[in-house]
Protein backbone atom coordinates (compact mmCIF):
# COMPACT_ATOMS: atom_id res chain seq x y z
CA UNK A 1 0.00 0.00 0.00
CA UNK A 2 3.14 2.50 0.97
CA UNK A 3 4.39 1.63 -2.49
CA UNK A 4 1.29 2.05 -4.33
CA UNK A 5 0.86 5.87 -2.66
CA UNK A 6 4.37 6.53 -3.48
CA UNK A 7 4.20 5.66 -7.33
CA UNK A 8 0.97 7.82 -7.19
CA UNK A 9 2.43 10.69 -5.92
CA UNK A 10 5.41 10.58 -8.37
CA UNK A 11 2.88 10.29 -11.24
CA UNK A 12 0.68 13.03 -10.04
CA UNK A 13 4.10 15.23 -9.81
CA UNK A 14 5.17 14.77 -13.07
CA UNK A 15 1.60 15.65 -14.50
CA UNK A 16 1.74 18.62 -12.94
CA UNK A 17 5.23 19.18 -14.28
CA UNK A 18 3.81 18.63 -17.82
CA UNK A 19 1.09 20.89 -17.11
CA UNK A 20 3.63 23.76 -16.22
CA UNK A 21 5.23 22.61 -18.91
CA UNK A 22 2.90 22.86 -21.90
CA UNK A 23 1.24 26.49 -20.15
CA UNK A 24 5.05 27.46 -20.74
CA UNK A 25 4.80 26.49 -24.31
CA UNK A 26 1.55 28.16 -25.16
CA UNK A 27 2.98 31.33 -23.12
CA UNK A 28 6.34 31.38 -25.04
CA UNK A 29 4.11 31.02 -28.10
CA UNK A 30 1.71 34.27 -27.51
CA UNK A 31 4.58 36.41 -26.06
CA UNK A 32 6.91 35.87 -28.44
CA UNK A 33 4.96 37.48 -31.42
CA UNK A 34 4.44 40.49 -29.47
CA UNK A 35 7.75 41.09 -28.68
CA UNK A 36 9.51 40.38 -31.94
CA UNK A 37 7.41 43.10 -33.80
CA UNK A 38 7.80 46.09 -32.31
CA UNK A 39 9.19 49.30 -32.94
CA UNK A 40 10.65 50.68 -29.74
CA UNK A 41 12.13 48.21 -27.22
CA UNK A 42 12.75 48.31 -23.34
CA UNK A 43 13.80 45.83 -20.26
CA UNK A 44 13.10 46.76 -16.71
CA UNK A 45 13.34 44.82 -13.13
CA UNK A 46 10.78 45.62 -10.96
CA UNK A 47 11.60 44.93 -7.32
CA UNK A 48 8.56 44.70 -4.94
CA UNK A 49 7.63 44.17 -0.72
CA UNK A 50 4.09 43.76 -0.06
CA UNK A 51 2.58 42.60 3.26
CA UNK A 52 -1.72 42.16 4.31
CA UNK A 53 -3.26 41.78 7.76
CA UNK A 54 -6.52 40.69 7.87
CA UNK A 55 -8.49 42.99 10.74
CA UNK A 56 -12.10 40.71 10.60
CA UNK A 57 -13.32 37.88 8.56
CA UNK A 58 -14.49 40.93 5.67
CA UNK A 59 -11.90 43.39 6.22
CA UNK A 60 -7.94 43.39 5.98
CA UNK A 61 -5.51 45.99 5.06
CA UNK A 62 -2.44 46.08 3.18
CA UNK A 63 0.89 47.97 2.40
CA UNK A 64 3.27 47.52 -0.24
CA UNK A 65 6.87 49.62 -1.79
CA UNK A 66 8.14 48.82 -5.41
CA UNK A 67 11.04 49.82 -7.59
CA UNK A 68 11.26 50.04 -10.97
CA UNK A 69 13.82 50.53 -13.52
CA UNK A 70 14.08 50.83 -17.45
CA UNK A 71 16.62 51.74 -19.99
CA UNK A 72 17.74 48.04 -19.82
CA UNK A 73 17.56 47.89 -16.42
CA UNK A 74 20.23 50.30 -15.46
CA UNK A 75 18.11 53.52 -14.35
CA UNK A 76 15.40 54.07 -11.76
CA UNK A 77 11.52 55.14 -13.63
CA UNK A 78 9.60 54.75 -10.11
CA UNK A 79 9.32 53.82 -7.00
CA UNK A 80 6.45 54.11 -4.53
CA UNK A 81 4.98 53.11 -1.63
CA UNK A 82 1.51 52.10 -1.17
CA UNK A 83 -1.60 51.69 1.44
CA UNK A 84 -4.99 50.14 0.76
CA UNK A 85 -8.27 48.61 2.58
CA UNK A 86 -10.17 45.88 1.04
CA UNK A 87 -13.37 44.95 2.22
CA UNK A 88 -15.17 41.32 1.47
CA UNK A 89 -18.64 41.08 0.41
CA UNK A 90 -18.12 37.17 -0.01
CA UNK A 91 -15.44 35.03 -0.56
CA UNK A 92 -15.91 35.90 -4.45
CA UNK A 93 -16.28 39.80 -4.22
CA UNK A 94 -14.68 42.82 -2.30
CA UNK A 95 -14.18 46.36 -3.15
CA UNK A 96 -10.81 48.03 -2.38
CA UNK A 97 -9.40 51.34 -2.24
CA UNK A 98 -5.88 52.78 -1.54
CA UNK A 99 -3.46 55.83 -2.11
CA UNK A 100 -0.21 55.50 -3.43
CA UNK A 101 2.50 58.15 -3.56
CA UNK A 102 5.12 57.51 -6.00
CA UNK A 103 8.48 59.04 -7.32
CA UNK A 104 8.60 59.03 -10.88
CA UNK A 105 11.56 60.22 -13.55
CA UNK A 106 10.46 63.20 -15.65
CA UNK A 107 11.11 64.47 -19.29
CA UNK A 108 13.54 66.62 -17.54
CA UNK A 109 15.58 63.73 -16.09
CA UNK A 110 14.92 64.99 -12.54
CA UNK A 111 12.16 62.99 -9.75
CA UNK A 112 9.15 64.30 -9.03
CA UNK A 113 6.44 63.34 -6.23
CA UNK A 114 3.35 61.96 -7.85
CA UNK A 115 -0.07 61.26 -6.14
CA UNK A 116 -2.80 58.26 -6.97
CA UNK A 117 -5.80 56.91 -5.55
CA UNK A 118 -7.42 53.80 -6.75
CA UNK A 119 -11.09 52.15 -6.25
CA UNK A 120 -10.91 48.33 -7.27
CA UNK A 121 -13.73 46.51 -7.74
CA UNK A 122 -12.80 42.85 -7.64
CA UNK A 123 -14.19 39.09 -8.31
CA UNK A 124 -12.77 35.41 -7.86
CA UNK A 125 -14.32 31.97 -8.94
CA UNK A 126 -12.80 29.01 -7.50
CA UNK A 127 -12.88 25.86 -10.40
CA UNK A 128 -11.00 22.72 -8.72
CA UNK A 129 -7.57 23.78 -8.28
CA UNK A 130 -7.66 26.80 -10.59
CA UNK A 131 -9.06 30.87 -9.53
CA UNK A 132 -10.20 32.66 -12.04
CA UNK A 133 -10.27 36.48 -11.10
CA UNK A 134 -10.88 39.40 -12.43
CA UNK A 135 -10.87 43.23 -11.23
CA UNK A 136 -12.48 46.48 -12.57
CA UNK A 137 -10.37 49.70 -11.29
CA UNK A 138 -10.17 53.85 -11.34
CA UNK A 139 -7.20 54.90 -11.30
CA UNK A 140 -6.72 58.82 -10.16
CA UNK A 141 -3.51 60.46 -10.69
CA UNK A 142 -2.31 63.84 -9.77
CA UNK A 143 1.10 65.04 -11.08
CA UNK A 144 3.96 67.97 -9.55
CA UNK A 145 5.91 68.24 -12.72
CA UNK A 146 3.56 70.56 -15.05
CA UNK A 147 5.13 70.66 -18.24
CA UNK A 148 1.88 71.96 -19.65
CA UNK A 149 -2.22 73.00 -18.81
CA UNK A 150 -2.98 69.90 -18.91
CA UNK A 151 -0.75 68.69 -16.22
CA UNK A 152 -2.41 70.90 -13.82
CA UNK A 153 -5.33 68.85 -13.26
CA UNK A 154 -5.67 65.15 -12.30
CA UNK A 155 -5.80 62.53 -14.94
CA UNK A 156 -8.32 59.32 -15.04
CA UNK A 157 -7.60 55.81 -16.33
CA UNK A 158 -9.83 51.99 -16.09
CA UNK A 159 -8.06 49.46 -15.65
CA UNK A 160 -9.27 46.14 -16.67
CA UNK A 161 -7.55 42.76 -14.96
CA UNK A 162 -8.28 38.98 -16.02
CA UNK A 163 -6.18 36.18 -14.78
CA UNK A 164 -6.19 32.47 -14.52
CA UNK A 165 -4.43 30.92 -11.12
CA UNK A 166 -3.29 27.13 -10.73
CA UNK A 167 -2.66 25.79 -7.06
CA UNK A 168 -0.67 23.18 -7.16
CA UNK A 169 -1.80 20.39 -4.70
CA UNK A 170 1.61 18.41 -4.54
CA UNK A 171 4.46 20.95 -4.44
CA UNK A 172 3.87 24.46 -3.74
CA UNK A 173 4.87 26.28 -6.87
CA UNK A 174 1.83 27.81 -8.52
CA UNK A 175 1.71 29.06 -12.22
CA UNK A 176 -0.80 31.89 -13.14
CA UNK A 177 -1.35 34.47 -15.95
CA UNK A 178 -3.05 37.36 -16.64
CA UNK A 179 -3.68 40.38 -18.77
CA UNK A 180 -4.36 44.23 -17.82
CA UNK A 181 -5.84 46.71 -20.22
CA UNK A 182 -5.30 50.75 -19.11
CA UNK A 183 -7.97 53.15 -20.97
CA UNK A 184 -7.37 57.15 -20.49
CA UNK A 185 -11.27 58.27 -19.61
CA UNK A 186 -12.78 61.55 -19.74
CA UNK A 187 -9.71 63.03 -22.23
CA UNK A 188 -9.35 63.28 -26.09
CA UNK A 189 -8.26 59.50 -26.58
CA UNK A 190 -11.07 58.39 -23.94
CA UNK A 191 -11.89 55.06 -25.51
CA UNK A 192 -9.23 53.97 -26.36
CA UNK A 193 -6.65 51.43 -24.96
CA UNK A 194 -3.43 53.64 -23.85
CA UNK A 195 -1.67 50.74 -22.61
CA UNK A 196 -1.65 46.80 -22.20
CA UNK A 197 0.21 44.13 -20.08
CA UNK A 198 0.67 40.40 -20.51
CA UNK A 199 1.92 38.41 -17.90
CA UNK A 200 2.78 34.81 -16.50
CA UNK A 201 4.42 34.25 -13.55
CA UNK A 202 5.50 31.38 -10.99
CA UNK A 203 4.29 32.01 -6.69
CA UNK A 204 6.50 30.22 -4.86
CA UNK A 205 5.12 29.64 -1.43
CA UNK A 206 7.91 29.30 1.64
CA UNK A 207 5.97 28.74 4.07
CA UNK A 208 2.24 29.02 4.90
CA UNK A 209 2.12 32.94 5.06
CA UNK A 210 5.17 34.18 2.93
CA UNK A 211 5.76 34.00 -0.93
CA UNK A 212 8.04 34.81 -3.61
CA UNK A 213 6.19 35.62 -7.17
CA UNK A 214 8.72 35.79 -10.47
CA UNK A 215 6.78 37.17 -13.28
CA UNK A 216 7.57 37.97 -16.63
CA UNK A 217 5.58 41.06 -18.18
CA UNK A 218 5.49 42.07 -21.42
CA UNK A 219 3.87 45.21 -21.95
CA UNK A 220 2.63 47.45 -25.18
CA UNK A 221 2.17 51.46 -24.57
CA UNK A 222 0.24 53.03 -27.57
CA UNK A 223 0.38 56.22 -26.08
CA UNK A 224 1.73 58.67 -26.74
CA UNK A 225 3.28 56.68 -29.24
CA UNK A 226 4.10 52.94 -29.93
CA UNK A 227 6.56 51.50 -27.49
CA UNK A 228 7.32 47.93 -25.91
CA UNK A 229 9.15 46.90 -22.58
CA UNK A 230 9.89 43.58 -21.54
CA UNK A 231 9.82 43.57 -17.30
CA UNK A 232 11.11 40.51 -14.98
CA UNK A 233 8.90 41.11 -11.50
CA UNK A 234 10.29 39.86 -7.96
CA UNK A 235 8.35 40.55 -5.51
CA UNK A 236 8.11 38.75 -1.69
CA UNK A 237 4.97 38.98 -0.01
CA UNK A 238 3.83 37.88 3.26
CA UNK A 239 0.36 37.45 5.41
CA UNK A 240 -0.23 38.25 8.75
Amino acid sequence: MLIFNRLKAIIMIRMKMMMIRRWGFVLFSIFIPLVAFTQEKDFGIWYGVSAEHKLTKKLEIDLSSNIRTFNNASKIEEAFLEGGITYNFSKYLSLAGSYRITENIEDNNSYYIRHKVFVDFKGNIPVGNFSFSGHVKLEIRTKTYIKNEDDIYPDYTGRIKLKAFYRTPVFPVNPYIYVESFCPMFSDVSGTIGKIRYAAGLEFRIVKQQSVELEYIFQRDYLPHLSDMNIVSINYDIKF
